[in-house]
């Protein structure tokens, strides 16, 4: 996906994931591998409700390519 529809995408309903996917994206998506682009994008995919649920560490995200790319996002493992 070209980098004006993934900004697109991670605009969000809620200010908490547009905090984390807002600067990700403007300093790490050009320079991620094509799996990685792919895994993001996939994972934009998801509700904004699970999306919260899981970045804010409330919940365990079931798919492991995208609770790996979750750490990615947030710089650091969930507490």
């Amino acid at each position: 996906m070209k980098l004006p529809r993934v900004k697109w995408a991670c605009r969000r309903g809620m200010l908490e994931l547009d905090v984390l996917f807002q600067p990700f994206v403007e300093q790490q998506y050009e320079a991620m591998s094509i799996k990685d682009k792919d895994t993001f994008v996939r994972l934009l995919e998801c509700e904004d409700p699970e999306l919260f649920a899981w970045f804010m560490g409330h919940e365990q995200c079931p798919n492991p390519a995208f609770a790996e790319m979750i750490i990615k996002v947030r710089g650091r493992p969930a507490a």
